[in-house]
């Protein structure tokens, strides 16, 4: 049969948030896109509108809703709400809209200042609601034009001219606002100190809108306000989207995310300031980074939805199946944050799948479709990012000619608490299984929805799936000649399951097995993690660790056992502790360190606790700054440059330097300069001609850490020429060697100009290619890392704080290489596990580069490393052997472990050998 194509389905306009008045008519806009012409219903606050009986509420033919009178009253608000339309294509599946607000608002109020009416204009303001208890202020613009301040807005009145003065009321009193307008003017003349009688107060908003910042003062003489943020001031001239309003209002046009953050008015009245600070939050609607994308599947395997967003605040993220709300369960999960995983397909899960993303300020949504196709079709190649790593292998074509046989014999050949495997011949009809992949299918007893794990390619002996998901079943397969067995891991306990298993060739599925049904054991009661686990720095070299007792488990704790590790490291060591806490000696200092505790009771090690991390304690260095050398600049100064203590020697924070210095002829006579954390100090006031003798030392906040050796330079007798670049060097030679060439020079014969150094360029037929600077005082360097057998041109100039000189040029040709490159190293082969105890494992392996007897005469080494995927962090361990055997003791019963192993002969070692698997015996 063919491939079902996806069906474009999706909505053209959605409804947007409304604000309306009472007796206003309001449309709600909706149309939706389909081949076949959608039907289209509303939800209001959750629940289908009945549109066929209702008077003042009709559908329009695209769609939209139209009501008519909106009815508003205290008692009475049948049509202020959520709103969502919803689209049907019978046969095909359901979406829905973003969801939509409609707001009935109340009358606006109308001012009266100075007996003529005042209302808002522009973007100045708006007019107050009624009955709101405010606090105004009339400020005079020198235009004639008043401002009203108030905690919900502002408004310009035009009346006669006033001084400042203040009201506090009600909005709605009109006579005592003109009884206050009467006063203000003798209220002004009166002498007052500064004082902020409205302070701008927070604001939330959205992109586009705007923001208005009140900030009333009082004082004599009148206050001067400005703004600032950052502590800088804004510009509020109007040139930009800041602008300083009468009475020292600030508004923000067209805000941006960017704009969020605190916002000070600073009053100045004569002498006096005054500060108040407001915060602007920037809200912004949910908005898709990744949107879920449409997939085929057959049944059985197992899909994940993508969905990523972002907003603010962080939005929320529902799914929803033909317009029905995703419940999370056994089958249907939220994995990554927001993505959903569907397990076990059947075919009622096909459909239109959305994410809706909601947070204070809006909504957003964005859909998918999932084909469940037959089993005889092909998957259609698609971007792989919606299939789980077990199912994500994209059927072949299958051609005509005969289908396996049903595998033979399966069985579980183990069966623990959270894990079974399962071994199998296969079919008689391939009974070597070359070509055959296999299809592990499985589903709790009484459940209908079944799962699938595949097998990747034909013929594989092993097969390893990493990076495993928590709280997922995976399945690992590996093939023996004449048999086949999977392991199936993160099973529930007490739990009956049914597998069947499938074989498949070039030609498509054969004939499933029986079903066997398998009952995992009751879990052993392990214990919790220990709760409130604290870690602190006693000094600088320990840590002491303390928790309490796990809150979960059956049984005694026996004892605990603390992890640790240095931050960067990726060795775990661990230390067996009988109390409640440890104190861990011997750490570097000034270095963090992650701690955890697992405890063990009867039955074994529990679950362990989270990392906690701690720095240990600062100290003095341990060692003293490095590179440190020296320029003489002048007959009075030198320069000196250096680099800190190596990284884990500093123990601390760096807070300086402390230099030391002293002439070389009065060794007893020692001047001492402390410097900031920079890595040069200018030593002026020498005398000249004069040899000093220099060193310096690190500090924190500790004291100060030991010195580097004394280094000496001697000041110039006279000062030399440093207006013009140093003449020509007055010769260069050259010494190749196999991948090195030997330089040597003498300076120039003009010694009255100032030297720096020398900067040596060299490249194979090009002396451009790679630049080396040098001390003034040296006289050869050797230029490392060449080519054998190469033509290399080479340059020298002298050079000072002016320029480079001259260059003078010589070239070379390196000799040819003699010694062949080792070969490689073979990895270990034929690695076996065998099983000797609850805890205890030998490994076996062989050795292809050994002679055939395998004995081993040179001093080669084995390293064998190992680890369980329970948890799956687990890091490895290893060990060293030098026989073609090692025992592992110390493992925990009844568990997984996978092993592998490197050799190792003088500076060569292989690549990890192949993986080999063994469970302990229970306990």
């Amino acid at each position: 049969s063919l491939v079902r194509t996806f069906t474009p389905f999706y909505f053209l306009v959605e409804p947007l948030d409304v604000l309306s008045v009472r007796g206003a008519s309001v449309i709600m806009n909706c149309s939706a896109h389909c081949e076949s012409p959608p039907r289209i219903e509303w939800r209001k606050d959750g629940s289908f509108l009945n549109l066929v009986s209702d008077d003042r509420r009709q559908l329009l033919p695209d769609g939209s809703l139209l009501i008519n009178s909106v009815v508003h009253s205290k008692h009475n608000k049948p049509d202020e709400g959520y709103y969502q339309c919803v689209a049907t294509v019978d046969s095909l599946g359901t979406i829905v809209s973003r969801t939509a607000k409609l707001t009935v608002a109340g009358k606006a109020l109308l001012w009266e200042c100075g007996g003529k009416e005042c209302s808002a204009l522009g973007k100045a303001g708006r007019c107050f609601p009624r009955s709101t208890s405010c606090f105004h202020q009339l400020r005079e613009t020198g235009t004639g034009a008043l401002i009203l301040l108030a905690g919900s807005g502002h408004v310009f009145c035009s009346c006669k001219q006033l001084n400042v003065g203040y009201f506090s009321g009600n909005a709605g009193d009109q006579q005592s606002c003109n009884e206050w307008i009467k006063r203000s003017v003798r209220y002004a003349e009166e002498p007052q100190s500064l004082a902020l009688l409205k302070p701008p107060a927070s604001l939330t908003r959205l992109p586009g809108q705007s923001a208005l910042f009140p900030c009333v003062a009082a004082g004599s003489p009148p206050p001067l306000i400005r703004w600032a943020r950052k502590e800088e001031e804004l510009p509020t001239d109007g040139s930009g989207r800041f602008q300083l309003l009468p009475g020292g209002v600030l508004e923000i046009r067209d805000v941006t995310e960017a704009d969020a953050g605190t916002f000070t008015c600073i009053a100045e009245s004569g002498n006096d300031t005054l500060e108040a600070q407001a915060e602007l939050t920037v809200q912004v609607p949910p908005r898709f980074l990744r949107r879920p994308a449409n997939i085929y599947a057959h049944e059985s395997m197992d899909i994940v939805f993508e969905c990523e967003v972002t907003g603010k605040p962080t939005p929320t993220v529902k799914w929803v199946k033909n317009g029905d709300v995703v419940i999370p369960s056994d089958y249907f999960k939220i994995v990554k944050e927001h993505n959903l995983q569907v397990l076990g397909l059947v075919k009622s899960d096909e459909g239109f799948y959305q994410c809706i993303a909601e947070n204070d300020v809006g909504n957003a949504q964005a859909g998918a479709q999932l084909i469940i196709l037959d089993f005889d079709v092909a998957i259609p190649t698609l971007p792989p990012t919606s299939l789980t790593s077990a199912t994500n292998d994209h059927l072949a074509p299958a051609t005509a000619g005969p289908l396996p046989s049903a595998p033979r014999d399966v069985v579980a050949t183990l069966v623990s608490t959270r894990f079974i495997r399962l071994t199998w011949r296969p079919p008689a009809s391939d009974p070597q299984g070359d070509n055959l992949t296999y299809s592990i299918f499985y589903t709790k007893e009484g459940i209908n929805r079944e799962r699938v794990e595949n097998t990747s390619r034909p013929g594989e002996t092993q097969v390893m799936i990493q990076n495993l998901m928590p709280e997922t079943v995976y399945v690992f397969i590996t093939s023996r000649p004449g048999e086949t067995q999977v392991m199936i891991q993160n099973l529930m306990p007490e739990t009956v399951y049914v597998f069947r298993v499938v074989a498949q060739n070039r030609h498509g599925p054969g004939e499933s097995s029986a079903p066997l049904k398998v009952a995992t054991q009751p879990e052993v009661q392990l214990p919790g993690p220990a709760p409130n686990v604290r870690a602190f720095s006693g000094s600088p070299t320990s840590v002491t660790v303390t928790w309490e007792t796990p809150l979960s488990g059956n049984g005694d704790i026996q004892n605990y056992k603390l992890y640790y590790m240095e931050k960067g490291q990726h060795t775990e060591q661990d230390v067996d502790v009988a109390g409640l806490a440890h104190t861990v000696t011997g750490l570097k200092k000034f270095t963090e360190y992650s701690f955890r505790v697992v405890a063990y009771n009867k039955h074994g090690p529990g679950v362990s606790t989270h990392d906690v991390v701690v720095r240990t304690l600062s100290d003095v260095p341990s060692a003293p700054p490095q590179n440190l050398t020296l320029e003489v600049r002048n007959s009075k100064s030198i320069l000196l440059q250096w680099q800190p203590p190596p990284a884990g020697t500093q123990s601390g924070q760096i807070t300086g330097y402390k230099i030391r210095y002293r002439k070389v002829s009065r060794k007893s006579d020692v001047t001492e300069s402390v410097g900031g954390t920079q890595l040069s100090q200018l030593i002026e006031g020498l005398e000249r001609g004069t040899e000093y003798s220099f060193r310096v030392a690190a500090m924190t906040i500790n004291g100060t850490g030991p010195a580097t050796d004394w280094v000496s330079a001697e000041t110039f007798e006279s000062d030399l020429d440093e207006t013009r670049v140093p003449e020509v060097p007055s010769s260069l030679h050259v010494r190749p060697l196999v991948t090195s060439i030997v330089v040597s020079w003498t300076p120039p014969e003009n010694q009255d100009v100032v030297v720096r150094g020398y900067a040596i360029g060299y490249g194979i037929g090009s002396p451009h290619a790679q630049t080396i600077k040098v001390d003034y005082k040296q006289r050869y360097y050797t230029i490392e890392n060449l080519d054998p057998s190469s033509h290399y041109v080479i340059t020298l100039k002298a050079f000072n704080n002016v320029g480079e000189g001259i260059p003078l040029y010589e070239s070379a040709v390196t000799r040819p290489h003699s010694v062949p490159d080792p070969s490689p190293m073979m990895p270990p082969v034929g690695v076996q596990a065998s099983i000797l105890s609850h805890d205890t494992i030998r490994i076996t392996w062989a050795d292809n580069s050994l002679p055939k007897n395998q004995k081993i005469t040179d001093a080669r080494f084995y390293t064998v490393r190992w680890k369980t995927n329970i948890p799956a962090n687990t890091k490895y361990k290893t060990a060293n052997a030098t026989t073609l055997s090692y025992l592992v003791t110390g493992l925990k019963p009844n568990t997984l472990y996978e092993f592998s192993v490197m050799v190792t002969k003088g500076r060569r070692s292989s690549t990890w050998s192949m993986t080999a698997h063994g469970t302990t015996f229970e306990l």
